[in-house]
């Protein structure tokens, strides 16, 4: 009797395993898509199609009539700090009835065996509570309201990123430049202002050949996040051995230490900043592998040596546009902070020549905010070192 009651038992938890993986996120009627143009089937963060993902799908209604639509909550929140000031509705689909409802009276249903959605814990929405309660009896998890939900999110969103992000350099970058390489035209990246614009382009425009959507969600990644904003690394040798004098870098020699961490500068030429200054009537410099550790030793520099009087002596601080790598002056710089992207020495302050630019990145590598020079302060170096 115990020996049928165990296979039973062995027969129901199977069943609830292939029910949770029986669970589509994908739409099963008519969509609603509330973007325009042809961009409207792509996530306006990641890309993603919403079709395939449209039982998370969430959307804005901005106070200047524009509209936005995301495969998830979580994109909703990589998105947060660009829109946040302008929402004038957030909206999210039903999971039972396929129809956009008010977020803000939805019931979610996070932390169950359904898979997340661009996150480790999928938070999927419901118009009733009953509706709720009978996903939960199925799936698990918890009930909770869209303020709960979005704070989860939030909180989570620098892990699921880190996350993220190791998946596409494992594999979706490699395939999508191998793709990219073999069926698509030149595209110039810097044309389009979302990468779900760009997607499109690349399907409507025919610059690719056909392709499923896996393959085409790969290469609209690797044209946005690598070929745009990285593509500067390898031609200009970061992960080299040798000094390459692309004339970006020419004050970097296989001498050069960062006197704060000690690490050989040239190993990591995209990420060198300089300071210059005058020593004995003749122009000096000191090369730091990034942003943050050139201003520790900024803001005290005798923290690290012997080095005097040195900051009256400073004649200009130089450091590198993250996408162009062109120098540019740090005092004039725009400064993203608590990125995806990590420098030689974890977390980093990147820098931009434009804060048009430092706004593009923040949004595609969820910085949480932007500052100037002069805003630099201990308390924020120490908090990039937590």
């Amino acid at each position: 009797m115990r020996r049928w009651m165990a296979i039973l038992a062995l027969f129901v938890v199977m069943g609830t395993g292939a029910h949770a993986a029986h669970f589509s996120k994908m739409a099963e009627g008519s969509l609603q898509l509330i973007q325009k143009g042809p961009q409207k089937m792509w996530c306006a963060v990641c890309g993603m199609n919403l079709k395939m993902f449209y039982k998370t799908s969430h959307a804005v209604e901005l106070d200047d009539g524009s509209k936005k639509q995301y495969c998830s909550i979580r994109c909703l929140a990589a998105d947060w700090p660009n829109i946040k000031d302008h929402v004038k509705k957030i909206l999210v689909v039903d999971a039972k009835s396929g129809k956009l409802i008010d977020a803000k009276s939805a019931h979610y249903v996070v932390g169950s065996k359904v898979k997340g959605t661009m996150s480790r814990v999928s938070k999927i929405a419901f118009a009733t509570i009953e509706d709720a309660k009978e996903f939960q009896k199925r799936y698990g998890g918890k009930i909770v309201n869209f303020d709960t939900a979005f704070k989860m999110a939030q909180e989570s969103l620098a892990k699921d990123s880190m996350m993220i992000a190791k998946k596409k350099r494992m594999k979706m970058y490699p395939m999508g430049e191998k793709i990219y390489k073999k069926m698509c035209k030149p595209v110039d990246v810097n044309a389009y202002g979302r990468i779900n614009e760009l997607k499109a382009a690349l399907k409507t425009k025919k610059l690719c050949k056909p392709m499923p959507e896996k393959q085409l969600q790969a290469v609209a990644l690797y044209l946005w996040e690598v070929k745009r904003g990285k593509s500067a690394q390898s031609c200009c040798g970061a992960n080299s051995s040798k000094v390459k004098d692309s004339g970006i870098a020419p004050d970097i020699s296989e001498q050069d230490k960062c006197p704060v961490c000690g690490m050989f500068v040239y190993k990591h030429p995209r990420w060198a900043a300089f300071i210059y200054y005058e020593k004995n009537k003749k122009m000096a410099h000191l090369a730091f592998d990034g942003v943050k550790d050139m201003m520790k030793f900024y803001l005290d520099p005798n923290r690290w040596g012997d080095y005097g009087d040195i900051k009256n002596h400073i004649v200009k601080m130089v450091v590198r546009d993250y996408y162009t790598l062109k120098p540019i002056l740090a005092k004039k710089a725009w400064y993203v902070v608590g990125s995806d992207v990590l420098g030689p020495m974890g977390n980093e302050l990147i820098p931009f020549a434009t804060k048009e630019a430092a706004e593009n990145f923040m949004r595609d590598h969820h910085g949480k905010k932007i500052v100037r020079f002069d805003e630099i302060d201990e308390s924020l170096i120490e908090s990039l070192d937590a």
